[in-house]
């Protein structure tokens, strides 16, 4: 079964080197026979939040809300590929996840964090678990954490380190199990609550 999985880019930074994860992850995703889909907030900018896509009459929301609701609404999971800011997750991703909410209920989500240094972002990780809880689309138990991003991976998204393929596999073969329970589920209707 295909499934749909934008992949949440967190930087707008110049010299970001959070899109060669972005494009590692995604090439790994089409491999498997599923659609990988980009979302970079350079290239899909949201105002900083004042309404939320549900807060705005309908067909009234900016295009680019309109856009990455329907995106979402069809997506069967989503990755997100965060650095670490000040332990914590990027201000252009705690943005893009804020302009929805119920587009994410039921679908999984992953998180790809990395680092210029050896922990790999992983502070962005544990502080994006809770809001991604929070907006209905709780994280998996596993995470990819790249450190020393700069060497680990080329401009294309290529590992440049044999371990990175294998963990990443690992890490999509159980985001696949849980974006096929919840789709399986969702295919029956409604939450009765």
């Amino acid at each position: 079964m295909a499934l749909v999985f934008p992949i949440l880019l967190g930087s707008v930074r110049s010299d970001r080197q959070g899109i060669k994860a972005a494009r590692f992850i995604a090439r790994l995703i089409a491999a498997r026979g599923h659609e990988p889909v980009l979302v970079d907030p350079l290239e899909k900018p949201l105002p900083l939040l004042d309404r939320m896509y549900k807060e705005f009459p309908k067909g009234e929301a900016p295009a680019v809300m309109e856009e990455l609701a329907a995106l979402y609404r069809r997506a069967d999971g989503f990755v997100l590929v965060a650095a670490e800011y000040n332990q914590s997750v990027p201000p252009a991703l705690k943005n893009l996840l804020d302009h929805f909410l119920e587009e994410y209920f039921w679908r999984p989500s992953a998180i790809l964090s990395y680092s210029a240094g050896r922990f790999g972002g992983v502070r962005a990780g544990v502080a994006l678990r809770t809001i991604l809880t929070e907006l209905g689309m709780p994280s998996i138990p596993s995470t990819l954490a790249i450190p020393t991003i700069g060497r680990a991976l080329s401009e294309e998204g290529a590992a440049n380190e044999p371990w990175l393929e294998t963990a990443a596999s690992r890490f999509l073969s159980e985001f696949e199990w849980y974006a096929q329970a919840l789709a399986a589920k969702r295919a029956l209707g409604p939450t009765p609550y």
